[in-house]
């Protein structure tokens, strides 16, 4: 790391909320395909990359409603203009979401000494105000921070890193917890040999109640107690979308038909999903342990975003 960016309380508007069988936030790789695009122009420019990103939710506010007190969530979509038939347009919006973030972006190569910091910063955060977050329009960037040189010493970046990470509160910062899950996986197979990675996951995402039976008495109105039962680990846990496993072999350039581009190789995948969870930045011991980024290995068919966090 040469280098620190900082885009502080990043405002977004009808970002998509929804990463395949998952809701409530943003996919990993959104944010990653959002840094991956403003390294590109910066790199052109200024010859300096970004690698990777951290992300912190300040607020958030899923477009969706309740029917009723008790029931399910429901996406608040759109009414689009109907067809001259008068049928529905053929198309399915995804659910929405405003929310407000921090991305802490690490930097690779030295910016030259003639740079002027202030024009850097202004440059990024052009590039960035026209850009799109997840499908969402980005209306305001609070400040963009840039730190050219870091401390050398490794007591004086630990200094350093302490107050940057105190700086993003308030704030939840999305860490990868999938140790979890492969526990939590392996316990559920001793206690049931059917059982699969899915039945894991499903426990951390999805709300469930036991019944609690009074002793047997000759009353047959006796209504039972309804206890909630907890996630198989503390913390505020959820379900995320890291990546894509393939599905295919992966075929050469313009071999398979209707692809986006005929020069890059070409296969099918599925999502990949694990266990996340928010936490709030100045827990972590360092500030590498929020940082998310691209592992992809071809041979082995794993596309993933991926972040090494440690409890």
């Amino acid at each position: 790391m040469d280098g620190l960016l900082i885009l502080r309380n990043v405002k977004v508007e009808n970002a998509n909320a929804v990463a395949g069988f998952v809701w409530g936030f943003p996919a990993i790789s959104n944010f990653l395909g959002f840094t991956h695009a403003l390294s590109r122009k910066v790199m052109s420019n200024y010859g300096v990359k970004f690698d990777g990103c951290a992300v912190i939710c300040h607020d958030s506010q899923v477009q969706a409603y309740k029917s009723s007190s008790w029931g399910d969530y429901n996406l608040a979509l759109t009414r689009n203009p109907l067809t001259k038939e008068g049928d529905t347009r053929s198309f399915n919006e995804e659910g929405r979401m405003h929310m407000t973030i921090s991305l802490v972006i690490p930097c690779s190569g030295k910016f030259n000494e003639d740079d002027d910091l202030e024009d850097v910063k202004a440059y990024i955060k052009q590039i960035a105000l026209s850009s799109r977050l997840a499908g969402g329009t980005i209306t305001a960037i609070k400040k963009v921070e840039l730190e050219k040189n870091l401390p050398e010493d490794s007591e004086g970046f630990k200094i350093f890193e302490r107050s940057q990470l105190r700086k993003l509160l308030p704030g939840y910062a999305l860490v990868q917890r999938s140790d979890l899950l492969a526990e939590h996986t392996q316990q559920c197979i001793q206690d049931d040999p059917n059982a699969n990675p899915l039945d894991a996951l499903l426990d951390f995402s999805a709300i469930k109640y036991e019944a609690e039976y009074p002793e047997a008495d000759d009353d047959e109105h006796t209504k039972v107690k309804w206890n909630y039962v907890p996630k198989p680990s503390g913390g505020w846990l959820v379900p995320i979308s890291i990546g894509y496993r393939a599905i295919s072999d992966l075929y050469p350039s313009a071999e398979v038909e209707n692809t986006r581009d005929n020069t890059t190789p070409f296969r099918f995948v599925e999502s990949t999903y694990t266990v996340g969870q928010w936490i709030s930045p100045h827990r972590a011991g360092r500030l590498k342990q929020l940082i998310w980024t691209y592992h992809a290995n071809p041979e082995s068919g794993w596309y993933l975003c991926k972040n090494i966090y440690k409890k």
